[in-house]
């Protein structure tokens, strides 16, 4: 599905998530856990693929993402209050992390649950695991998920929280993919199962100007030849809402339980109007993800309307200032590629017009996430 308005989901991370599992007769501590960790065993052997995993080893980004209120919070939610999907399922948890979705699974009835992690993390979700008292519930697997083999021929739910800046920056996508394909039952569930991307632009003169343009000029040197290449880096950051100078456009819906890895890759169509007069410096890219067969539709969205996220949102700085008038209106394309290099990257490439009364242009422009 391409183009279109956003939809409308419910949004839930509140604190009554507790009555929802009164009747599963678990209860564990966990908020704790960080608590008995070891400190991971140094390895000078690693490749330069290993850095991605090992990235995830850091105690900073793990506590950002569990910090995360909207992230965390809805993933125990859909959980807690639909335990009827989970009472006596197999779980497949791809990318587990500190295992805390693992967690979630086994207090709310899992049969068993695969908690599989290639970083060094691993061996603590293994001791929080313990520590929390499910070791006989869940199973830690470390390694790529492409590479290891499951105890079990088959498993009835895979949960994972794949989503990366822009949505598909570090390609984990691919990975849960592959895990459905594999180990998936008929008729098995994906959570979240629906993913979306959105587009928008915004008036952002200020940020421009010290960040991009401050090349043009330092201490009385040209250094612009930094400046193209900073303009190629898209930069995360959180967008104020009242920067937002045109509509949202829908650029992409992933159905995870059925599309293939090549749907990842794509090029559409869009089509921003101006909803009033201003000036436009940057493209601002965001993604909701839904919760789709819960008794209740439950998702959240990374936009700058709602609340704040640790993938906060995408920019992408436009080479030229420019000058809408209300009701004018940008069209373009935007075609999002994984990079040849190295898969876990982003290439896009941006093509966009404006014919208005004091603008006119027509542009390709490029941008690699790193």
């Amino acid at each position: 599905m391409n183009g279109g308005k956003p939809t409308k989901i419910r949004f839930e991370y509140g604190d009554d998530e507790e009555e929802a599992i009164a009747a599963t007769g678990s209860c564990s501590n966990l908020d704790n856990e960080d608590s008995s960790m070891s400190e991971p065993v140094a390895d000078d052997d690693k490749t330069s693929a290993d850095y991605y995993f090992d990235s995830y080893s850091h105690f900073g980004n793990l506590q950002e993402m569990l910090k995360d209120v909207v992230r965390t919070k809805t993933y125990q939610n859909v959980i807690y209050r639909n335990t009827f999907l989970f009472k006596d399922k197999i779980v497949l948890d791809v990318g587990a992390g500190t295992g805390i979705l693992s967690l979630f699974c086994a207090k709310a009835g899992a049969k068993h649950v695969y908690a599989v992690e290639c970083s060094q993390m691993a061996d603590m979700a293994k001791e929080i695991v313990e520590a929390n008292g499910y070791s006989n519930v869940i199973t830690v697997l470390k390694g790529k998920i492409e590479e290891l083999d499951l105890p079990v021929p088959q498993v009835d739910i895979i949960i994972s929280e794949w989503m990366g800046y822009f949505l598909l920056y570090e390609n984990m996508l691919n990975t849960v993919l592959y895990a459905r394909d594999k180990w998936l039952v008929n008729n098995g569930i994906v959570l979240p199962d629906n993913a979306s991307l959105y587009l928008t632009a915004i008036e952002d003169a200020e940020y421009k100007e010290d960040k991009i343009e401050f090349w043009n000029n330092v201490y009385g040197f040209d250094m612009s030849c930094i400046r193209k290449q900073s303009i190629m880096e898209p930069l995360v950051d959180t967008v104020d809402q009242n920067q937002i100078v045109t509509n949202c456009q829908l650029l992409k819906t992933m159905d995870i339980s059925k599309m293939t890895s090549g749907d990842a890759s794509f090029t559409a169509p869009f089509k921003l109007v101006a909803e009033r007069d201003d000036y436009i410096h940057a493209l601002v890219a965001y993604f909701d993800v839904a919760f789709t067969v819960c008794h209740k539709l439950t998702g959240f969205s990374t936009g700058p309307r709602s609340r704040n996220t640790h993938w906060k949102q995408t920019v992408l700085y436009l080479e030229e200032v420019l000058t809408v008038r209300e009701g004018e209106f940008i069209t373009g394309s935007m075609t999002v590629a994984q990079n040849k290099k190295n898969p876990r990257d982003v290439d896009i490439t941006l093509k966009y017009s404006l014919n208005g009364q004091r603008c006119a242009v027509s542009r390709t422009q490029h941008y690699k996430m790193r």
